[in-house]
């Protein structure tokens, strides 16, 4: 296992960006738009003879600039007018890094206090490893982080919170928050039709499902609905088969998979449910998938992984072949990786983000059949870990995205 220290106990979390909201009680956002850079003075300072880096082509100096990690940016803009006007902006900055073709990946991690209650976002840039905090997400004080949802579309760098129950009434949202990477601001999106929370989400070839989950009174509830998000309109969908809330869900060859999980003292076998939205039925979910569905999942090489929560926290995948879970090959998670967990993945890495916001990246290597009898594929697992520096540590995960920016 490979093993990586952040920065020290008393390193320090960088912010990603200035806030630029305005919050009303109403949760009426309110955003004031930061100036892209202005081409008349980029041109008048490189006529003057002030390149971005001495010796270098602008062209080229802007592709090692848009490199720089975040954390640099309040240093690099002493530099120069035309590294303050680069540097200045971070809506500019990942606009053009996207212009360019950059595409990394970060880690945004909805988190809470576990003596407060307060939520907030912390993000792990992925490429140097690196804390860095958002804008704070524009919603009530009062709320159970657990009862959100959240889902993205990481290549459009969009984040998405759903739903959510204020803790102190004991009453369910409708809120829809989006997060853009790119211009580092949240907006408020139209309301979903049933205020709902504790439900199953997903997204599927870009729209945005929601099923189930609980109504006020922990009433359950059967209806699910869809988001498009370029049009900001939700509409009804066909409801679930029984009246459920979800411990865990999954997208997987187009199909939304919905679990609502083992429970204590597990005397009641999990029901399960899958939506085609190609043909917008639900289906009962096979008893093997259901019955072995035991900690966070997450789709990789077109299959369903899961971090297990009661089986001394090994990874294992499904096989539908066989209606049955296989144990990946490799170390079991690391055991600095506390529970409550929570799992995202792209690619070949998943992401699983521990208490205090301890970090286990996993590298699935899929293997060949152990003979030429076996047709079934095999999956191997190294862990590399990443300590979260002294200033998460009050932090508990509640869920785990991918974003690319």
């Amino acid at each position: 296992m490979q093993r990586v220290r952040v920065s020290s106990h008393q390193s320090p979390v960088h912010k990603l960006g200035e806030s630029q909201m305005t919050l009303s009680p109403k949760f009426k956002l309110a955003a004031t738009c930061s100036a892209l850079l202005d081409p008349a003075l980029q041109f008048e300072l490189s006529m003057r003879g002030e390149p971005l880096i001495p010796g270098l082509p602008d062209d080229v100096a802007l592709q090692c600039l848009l490199r720089l990690p975040v954390d640099k940016h309040t240093a690099c803009k002493a530099v120069s007018r035309r590294w303050y006007s680069l540097f200045g902006s971070k809506e500019q900055f990942f606009t053009l890094r996207k212009e360019l073709g950059f595409h990394d990946p970060w880690l945004f991690v909805f988190a809470y206090h576990k003596c407060t209650g307060k939520i907030e976002w912390k993000v792990l840039d992925l490429t140097h490893l690196s804390w860095h905090t958002i804008p704070a997400m524009p919603c009530k004080d009062k709320v159970c982080p657990q009862g959100f949802r959240c889902v993205s579309i990481p290549h459009e760098g969009a984040l998405f919170v759903c739903g959510g129950v204020v803790s102190d009434v004991d009453c369910p949202l409708n809120l829809v928050l989006k997060y853009e990477a790119r211009r580092n601001r949240w907006t408020v999106m139209k309301q979903m039709i049933t205020a709902r929370s504790f439900f199953a989400s997903g997204v599927i070839d870009g729209m945005i499902y929601v099923a189930g989950g609980n109504s006020t009174d922990l009433f359950e509830l059967n209806s699910a609905e869809v988001l498009d998000p370029e049009k900001g309109m939700w509409r009804p969908v066909a409801g679930m088969g029984a009246m459920m809330s979800s411990y865990d869900a999954a997208v997987l060859n187009g199909k939304l998979l919905v679990t609502e999980g083992w429970f204590w003292p597990f005397y009641v076998v999990p029901r399960g449910q899958i939506y085609d939205p190609s043909t917008d039925n639900w289906e009962n979910m096979a008893p093997g998938l259901r019955e072995g569905w035991t900690g966070s999942s997450v789709v990789m090489h077109n299959s369903l992984f899961v971090v297990t929560e009661h089986e001394r926290t090994k990874l294992k995948v499904y096989d539908s072949g066989d209606d049955t879970w296989d144990i990946v090959e490799g170390p079991a998670l690391p055991e600095q990786i506390c529970k409550p967990f929570r799992v995202s993945c792209w690619e070949s890495k998943i992401y699983v983000v521990g208490r205090n916001l301890h970090v286990a990246i996993g590298h699935i290597v899929k293997l060949g059949p152990s003979s030429t009898c076996e047709k079934k594929c095999r999956f191997s697992v190294q862990w590399q870990m990443v300590d979260a520096p002294g200033t998460l540590f009050d932090l508990t995960p509640s869920s785990a995205q991918v974003l690319f920016a």
